[in-house]
């Protein structure tokens, strides 16, 4: 019975998250256009900050409150690939052509920085893990890196998205900025108790089902606090923006290596945090920069059709390794 308790939790947090991140997107694209921001940047920045915040608040809650920190980067790493793995959905569900084929070429640079930023992460975790060098810092310099490598990675796309035409949208402009700023502070704050309540259950059934908590994170945590991406990005392609939907993705995997794994060390107190968790987290990382190139290929390659009427090469791809990467994590964890 009380196995069963914990999944009815882990279903009601998830449907919490998953409703709220519906009105995030929304009072974030208000936000934007009150603002005059462009859409593009929006799905990176402030769309997939607003989709990633349960992994944050996963991450802090999994770090100060339970007290494990793979947890953390379970679901760091895990909704990398998750994250990926949409992209593959979205394909299945769009009907005109291969839907990398309808996101502009620029979006390229997403992919591009997306791997960068996760080889990177790979690095601190083999120089933190192979060398002595967390006894005397609080937080570690390759994390400072990481955070430096985001900011630059948004500033590289706003360069990107500058001068871009934007049509408005005549709904937002219909909608005061205090209304919307006022929504998306409800809506973030429902979203962040959910993962802080989803960082206890995912930790309670990793006793009671006997898994390492590596795969939990990596699995569960990482299925639940990636559904915001889900949604909003499949609330894109019903608007008919499949750019805003690519662009939402590959933001939040920058989001998730960057901004959270540095946050994830700032918290832990007990050294760099890189030197504690389980090494698996790199076959997960690995990955997720093979299917990150999937999709930076299937972005560059203009011209493609399907092979068949409901697949493309792209979703069968991404849908297959994040599967293998799933088996591989249970197997190895």
């Amino acid at each position: 019975m009380e196995l069963f308790l914990l999944w009815v939790q882990l279903g009601v947090a998830a449907t919490l998250i998953l409703f709220a991140a519906s009105y995030m997107a929304s009072s974030a694209d208000v936000i934007a256009e009150r603002t005059g921001l462009g859409h593009t940047f929006v799905g990176v920045v402030l769309l997939a900050t607003a989709t990633s915040l349960p992994e944050l608040g996963t991450s802090i809650s999994s770090i100060r409150f339970v007290e494990q920190p793979d947890l953390a980067f379970g679901a760091a790493f895990g909704s990398n690939i998750f994250n990926l793995m949409i992209i593959g959905l979205l394909d299945l569900w769009w009907r005109n052509g291969p839907i990398l084929n309808q996101v502009d070429k620029n979006t390229a640079i997403l992919a591009k920085l997306g791997i960068l930023i996760i080889v990177f992460s790979i690095a601190c975790l083999f120089v933190h893990q192979t060398f002595s060098i967390d006894d005397y810092i609080f937080v570690s310099p390759m994390s400072l890196v990481l955070l430096l490598i985001f900011f630059l990675s948004i500033y590289v796309v706003y360069k990107y998205d500058a001068g871009e035409s934007e049509e408005e949208n005549t709904d937002a402009i219909s909608t005061s900025l205090g209304k919307a700023f006022l929504n998306y502070g409800i809506s973030a704050t429902v979203v962040v108790a959910a993962a802080v309540w989803l960082a206890f259950v995912g930790d309670a059934l990793a006793d009671d089902l006997g898994w390492e908590r590596s795969f939990v994170g990596t699995q569960f945590l990482a299925f639940s606090t990636s559904l915001p991406e889900l949604a909003a990005s499949f609330a894109a392609l019903r608007i008919n923006a499949p750019q805003l939907a690519i662009s939402n993705v590959l933001g939040s995997n920058l989001f998730n290596m960057g901004f959270i794994l540095f946050m994830d060390d700032l918290i832990y107190t007990d050294g760099s945090i890189w030197a504690v968790v389980e090494s698996i987290h790199i076959l997960t990382a690995v990955f997720a920069i093979i299917m990150t190139c999937v999709v930076l290929v299937g972005i560059t390659s203009r011209g493609r059709v399907r092979p068949t009427k409901l697949l493309t090469i792209e979703s069968v791809l991404l849908l297959l390794m994040y599967i293998v990467t799933s088996v591989a994590i249970f197997n190895f964890a």
